[in-house]
């Protein structure tokens, strides 16, 4: 039986996932994202963002963007924080 990932190691892989989405708009997005907040998560926040990162980045970005209704299992204060854009800090 595999033995579970620490907590460490969750967030670990979860800023290189976050960081490595594979466009630019969507490595700024989820990796600020995940800079700006992921101190101090919780396991319940972890999980959270963690089934975010399973779900298509053009799906994300539009929830994030308001585009499109956010699914009910991703509504939330954490969304809320993501739709508010002001951790997105594009170098020029």
């Amino acid at each position: 039986m595999p033995q579970a990932l620490t907590t460490e190691a969750r967030l670990a892989r979860a800023k290189f996932r976050a960081w490595h989405r594979g466009t630019r708009e969507a490595d700024y997005m989820m990796g600020g994202y995940f800079d700006r907040y992921a101190d101090g998560w919780d396991e319940t926040a972890l999980d959270w963002f963690e089934a975010l990162l399973e779900e298509d980045d053009v799906d994300v970005m539009a929830w994030a963007l308001q585009t499109q209704p956010t699914p009910p299992r991703f509504q939330g204060a954490m969304m809320e924080l993501m739709q508010r854009l002001d951790y997105v800090d594009i170098p020029r």
